[in-house]
Parts: C-alpha cells; structure tokens; sequence
C-alpha cells in the first residue's frame, strides 16, 4: 500500500530542504504526488523516495538539473545510458583540467621556491624566404586557425615539390596579445618560390634579434613560458618593438603525444655583446 508523506515528512526522509522541493517541483523535476488545491500543501508518497535518491547522486556528480530532468523523463534505458555516460566524460575531462591545473601550481610553487633562472638563448635570426598565411585572427581561435594553417602551408609545399627548410613558426602581432584579436603570420621556410595558392603566399621573413625560450608541452600553459621569458628581458636584455615570434619544432604534425610538442617562443630584443655572454 502506497504510503503518503507531507513535504515536512518527506524533507526528513530525503535530506532534502522544503525550498529544495518547492524548486524541483516548480521546475517539474520532482512532483508531489498531491496538491491541496485550497491550502496548497504538498504530499508526496514513500514510491517517489527512490527517485529522489536518483537525483541526489546525479547531484552528487554535479550534473545539471535539465539533465536530471531529461534523463528522469526518458524511458528508454538506452537512451539513459547514454546521457549518463557523457556527463561522466564531461567528468573526466574537468578532472583531467583540474589535475593539469593542480600539476601547474605545484610547478609554479617549487620553481618560485627554487629561484632559479630561465634558461633563455640570445639568437639572431636570419631573413628566410618562406610560405605563409597572414590573417587578423581572434587570440581564442588563434591554436585552431594555427594548425589549419600549418596544414595547408606544408601540404602547399608537397603539392609543389618545395622541401621546407626549417622548422615552421608564427609571427604574432601585439594587439593579438593586448587587444585579443590581431594579425597573425603563419610561415614555413622553404628552398625556392611559391606560387600563391588559396591563402598561401610567398614572404621574405625578416631577421630578428630574439630572446628565446623552450615550451615544452601543450600549448595551454604555454602563459607560464611568455611570462618567465618577459621576465628574463626585463631582467637581462633591452626589450625593443616588433612581433612576438614563435617557433614549431615539434607539434602536431610530428606526434599526436601533447606531452612530446615543442614550441620556441622568441621575444624581440636589442643584442649587445655583454648580453650574447649571458
């Protein structure tokens, strides 16, 4: 026989608030059972307490309340199923950012602790002819655009039988840094001309005098790289203008291994003969 609990009754026995079961049931999450429609108090029955220990495990694993909802509406274990398992991957893949996070702190922590200097080479880059792609280009959408680019750049360059010369790079404009949205110049040196294709087109790189420092890794914490190399010019070297220039060593193209990429981040500087010495 089917049992029926006031909502003060029921709050007991699910450990939910009253407010808790006014808001589920005014989002149709977690209807009473029955509603005085004079005083409008609320009743439930002792069948809807495993429902509600459904929910709070789904709540447990901070799954929406429309998922809840849409999972609870669904009578197809299948479809259950599934919603459920893509919560969990969801799961995952915040745990995986947290435990990156975490593992970037802790980094932070002992090489503020250990004092140690930023192992920066002084290089002077010589003008390359090369392929490239130039767009104005939304810092968000930059690592996208940037491999979308790099593909057509080498596949450019396969299609006309030009070998590249050196490792791939990007020059980025301030404004992609100050202002999140700016040029970007996507290049690959080469061995010969290029003939325009699509977006692809030929460039003399300038030559650049650079502070340069290796980000190993992905590109996500790639900040903590810009910020101990920005903090090693102030320090070591006479900052001047120009793009920030980064070199692709080893990335996408080479290993699907995020943990194997490397990246030369290089900053523009004015090279004296004491500073070479450094």
């Amino acid at each position: 026989m089917t049992g029926h609990l006031s909502i003060g009754d029921f709050s007991r026995a699910t450990h939910l608030t009253i407010k808790t079961l006014r808001h589920y049931h005014r989002i149709g999450l977690l209807e009473p059972a029955d509603v005085d429609p004079h005083t409008g108090y609320r009743r439930y029955t002792t069948e809807q307490l495993p429902t509600v220990q459904v929910i709070r495990r789904f709540r447990d694993l901070d799954m929406p309340l429309e998922e809840i909802q849409a999972i609870l509406a669904t009578p197809d274990p299948r479809v259950r199923t599934e919603r459920i398992v893509m919560h969990l991957k969801r799961l995952e893949e915040h745990l995986g950012r947290t435990q990156r996070a975490v593992g970037t702190l802790r980094d932070l922590l002992v090489r503020d602790a250990a004092g140690g200097v930023a192992d920066v080479e002084l290089r002077s880059a010589p003008a390359v002819p090369a392929a490239v792609i130039t767009e104005t280009v939304a810092a968000e959408d930059a690592a996208t655009w940037q491999q979308g680019a790099l593909g057509e750049l080498y596949a450019t360059l396969a299609a006309q039988q030009l070998p590249h010369t050196g490792p791939a790079g990007g020059l980025y404009a301030d404004e992609v840094f100050t202002h999140a949205h700016g040029q970007v110049t996507i290049f690959l040196p080469c061995a010969g001309p290029v003939q325009p294709m699509g977006r692809v087109s030929t460039q003399l790189v300038p030559a650049a005098e650079l502070a340069v420092m290796a980000h190993d890794g992905p590109p996500t914490d790639v900040d903590r790289t810009y910020s101990a190399l920005a903090t090693y010019v102030a320090r070591h070297a006479i900052s001047v203008d120009g793009p920030i220039r980064e070199y692709y060593v080893v990335g996408q193209r080479d290993t699907a291994d995020t943990t194997q990429w490397r990246t030369e981040v290089g900053w523009p500087v004015f090279l004296t003969g004491a500073a070479v010495q450094e």
